[in-house]
């Protein structure tokens, strides 16, 4: 059993028979913190179980066994493992195992019916094609490849029904090119919709009269979730032997280092703590231990276990102790083990040389080179694509999209990169069109580019690379000739990045709440450029910074440099006067004992229940909700515009109701700040990245993202004969055929029996890999165009 890559678009996609192995990389500070997860669908074998369990450990032995483990059961993965996949996880029937070929990407020979589930962790899981699967509380996407029918339950939620829409659009973007039409069915208004109903029920028949209620998302209670006991585990005899060390609250001098712990989280999750000094055999047996733990407790097998090594503890772990010192972090308010100056950060500078010689490191840093290859830029104008001028290469504006190819060679080779940049202020028809013409630009390089989408604000690193930190975002506006707004008279541009290749500047408000200790900023106006030095910057940043600087100052004028706290009037005079802004010092250190963590808080069950939001961002604040954000030494609560009166009432009441029954018995008299939304301040928004003041103005709704999608115009297509016929070709059975007999043979001389479209088919699967060179899966993950050249050159087309 081979671990096999998965392609990047499939990402989120999990097959219900198989076993996965996810590595996540993240970049914390001047060090990089990993995460393995590995899945296990409810359909695989114990044989794949073993294998991906055996596969974490190796990957884990390779990585210095620095990465947090995690055992991720199908419906029930943890919040980390979940907030990868913001739109949402896809169950998909079938697997490597089960016979059953995958269903593949970018084709629209596709019939299924998705029922979705959740608001915060959205699964979407492959069901049986007729009304019995329907209910009244949840969201179904009815797949058809070229047209995606949602029906919503009449008892579902806004929040559902949107993450449900969000998921067709994923499905629709990624799977499909751009190049599928969403209808949306309101259940409770399905008159509303005569048409997309007629399609609805010509594929799963009449609707009947009543439908069963929906079910409630299984979550654990807070208080359950608060009991943790320490355990020490032992196999010295021979025999697992479990001996419990203490009760809440955990110190982490419980801790010692030749051992081995497991933390019981109430039953709902388990750590395991391995110590550096502990043997090999038994930091290999730890999640082992784990599973043995589970049947000796009698818990669910599905139980989540995280397993943790002694030193490279997760956040999430650290926060079962009262008290978790590390030499150089923060503790408390903002005190430090070092006190009286802020740790000194060195930067890793980027080597591109270890590209050639440590894939893994291109990896891990995804990175194919250092971004000197040969770099084409287009940009999307009246729907066709339009060249960029070379000498504004890396200028990017936020009412734009761009496609940019990459070319670069390896042993002689070409290979190609293209991005999608997709503006922030872009029309839909423009977002349209970029995926088009990307598809187009890929059939001209005969699929061979590596497509990626690019969100304004999100760019990877490589992207910066190519531009050698001459990257700069426009909040809006755009580069055609005479389509651009005239320039503001102050602009103010957030400078992040420590060379050549990480860095880039982003537009935000030419306001003194924009700017943050932690980073660099340049300030331009029509006569001069500022550049602002916050506290907590280092000296690569500020280096980086002078070269941006000149970039835009398209060195007609250089910079005038100031550190934080010495600007003169003129500047805050730019900045329309002096504000407060995010300076906390907790913000200048940059690996913190405790990382912030948000939650979205509910007590709609009649219990209190609050619901980690991992990878979080700002579109993670839901209007209609109350959200908690948990920085250690204080609480904010950000109340959404639409939460409902119980909620606004009880917030605080919520919030200390999270610090009692939290595991790292928190001090109740934590400070609680109540933040509502649109009024959030700079100590609020300096947790979250590239904030947008204007999001609650300009943010789309339910309603707008709906009234987008238009009007589908393929249902006439969707008919029962259709369902039919493709049932039945679903079902067919190919008789086989040897090569010679199929082979440049008109359709007269064919085996009866034989479609001369269809040839290829009646192949056995090593007689399909002689002829082509290819799997029968492969190739049918092809283009039809290319299919079709691969064919005509073997004579069987």
């Amino acid at each position: 059993m081979d671990l096999v890559l998965v392609p990047e678009k499939s990402y989120g996609n999990f097959y219900e028979g198989d076993c996965y192995v996810l590595l996540s990389t993240k970049k914390v500070g001047s060090t990089l913190s990993y995460n393995i997860h590995y899945w296990i669908g409810s359909q695989s074998t114990q044989d794949e179980q073993g294998a991906a369990a055996v596969y974490t450990i190796q990957l884990d032995d390779f990585l210095g066994q620095a990465p947090v483990q995690h055992r991720e059961v199908q419906h029930h993965e943890s919040s980390t493992f979940c907030g990868y996949f913001k739109q949402g996880i896809i169950y998909k029937q079938g697997g490597v195992a089960s016979g059953m070929r995958h269903v593949e990407t970018n084709s629209y020979d596709i019939r299924r019916l998705l029922h979705v589930k959740g608001q915060r962790k959205v699964t979407a899981k492959e069901v049986e094609m007729s009304w019995k699967s329907f209910n009244l509380g949840d969201v179904f996407l009815l797949d058809l490849g070229k047209t995606i029918i949602q029906w919503n339950g009449p008892d579902s939620n806004k929040q559902e029904r949107l993450k449900g829409m969000l998921l067709a659009k994923d499905i629709r973007d990624r799977e499909r090119g751009g190049r599928a039409e969403i209808g949306v069915i309101e259940g409770d208004a399905e008159k509303n919709s005569p048409h997309l109903m007629e399609a609805l029920t010509s594929i799963l028949g009449e609707r009947p009269a009543t439908l069963p209620s929906g079910t409630p998302d299984e979550i654990a209670d807070q208080e359950q979730m608060g009991q943790v006991i320490l355990y020490h585990v032992s196999d010295a005899d021979g025999e697992m032997k479990v001996r419990e060390v203490a009760t809440r609250p955990l110190v982490k001098d419980l801790l010692n280092h030749d051992d081995c712990y497991i933390l019981d989280q109430g039953g709902v999750k388990l750590f395991v703590w391995k110590g550096k000094r502990a043997n090999k055999a038994e930091k290999q047996a730890a999640m082992s231990r784990a599973l043995e733990f589970i049947k000796l407790k009698s818990y669910p097998h599905t139980t989540n276990v995280e397993a943790v090594n002694d030193g490279a503890e997760s956040a999430l772990f650290k926060q079962m102790f009262q008290s978790w010192t590390v030499r150089d972090q923060t503790v408390g308010l903002g005190r430090t083990h070092t006190v009286g100056r802020i740790a000194k950060v060195s930067q890793e500078k980027f080597d591109a040389s270890t590209m050639h010689v440590m894939p893994e490191v291109a990896a891990q840093e995804r990175m194919v080179d250092d971004g000197s290859g040969q770099v084409q830029m287009w940009r999307i104008e009246n729907l066709e694509l339009a060249a960029v001028d070379p000498k504004t290469y890396g200028y990017f504006y936020g009412g734009d999209c761009y496609l940019v190819l990459y070319t670069y060679e390896v042993h002689g080779k070409k290979n190609y990169i293209l991005y999608m940049w997709q503006g922030r202020h872009a029309s839909q028809d423009e977002l349209a069109a970029c995926a088009f013409q990307a598809v187009h630009l890929d059939q001209q390089y005969s699929g061979q580019p590596v497509q990626v989408r690019v969100t304004m604000g999100k760019e990877p690193r490589h992207f910066m690379a190519m531009f050698k930190g001459r990257l700069v975002v426009f909040e809006g506006g755009t580069s055609r000739k005479g389509g651009s707004d005239p320039e503001p008279p102050v602009r103010l541009f957030q400078v992040s990045g420590s060379d050549s290749s990480n860095t880039k500047a982003i537009e935000v408000p030419a306001l003194a709440a924009s700017l943050n200790s932690n980073d660099v900023f340049l300030l331009k106006s029509q006569g001069a450029i500022y550049l602002w030095y916050g506290k907590g910057s280092s000296g690569d940043e500020r280096a980086m910074a002078k070269e941006v600087s000149a970039v835009l100052g398209k060195d007609s004028f250089s910079a005038e440099i100031m550190a934080e706290g010495q600007e003169p009037m003129e500047f805050w005079s730019l900045l329309g006067g002096k504000a407060p802004y995010a300076n906390d010092k907790k913000l200048q250190q940059v690996t913190l004992d405790h990382q912030p963590r948000l939650f979205e808080c509910s007590n709609k069950t009649g219990r209190f229940i609050v619901t980690e939001v991992t990878q979080f961002n700002q579109d993670d604040l839901s209007e209609d909700d109350v959200m908690l954000l948990d920085t250690w030494d204080q609480i904010f609560l950000w109340i959404g515009n639409q939460a409902n009166e119980v909620e606004r009432q009880e917030s605080v009441v919520t919030c200390q109701e999270y610090l009692r029954t939290h595991p790292g018995a928190r001090d109740c008299d934590t400070p609680i700040l109540l933040v509502k939304q649109g009024f959030e301040p700079p100590t609020f928004t300096g947790w979250f990245t590239a904030w947008d003041p204007t999001k609650w103005s300009s943010g789309k709704t339910y309603e707008q993202l709906k009234e987008e999608l238009g009007e589908v115009t393929s249902l006439a297509k969707v008919t029962p004969e259709m369902n039919a016929k493709q049932s039945s070709a679903e079902n067919k059975t190919y008789e086989l055929h040897p090569p010679e007999k199929l082979i440049n043979q008109t359709a007269d001389e064919l085996p009866g029996g034989v479609n001369p479209k269809e040839r290829e088919k009646h192949l056995s699967d090593a007689d399909f890999l002689a002829v082509f060179g290819m799997s029968k899966d492969k190739f049918f993950s092809l283009p039809q165009w290319k299919q079709w050249n691969v064919k005509k050159k073997h004579g069987l087309f």
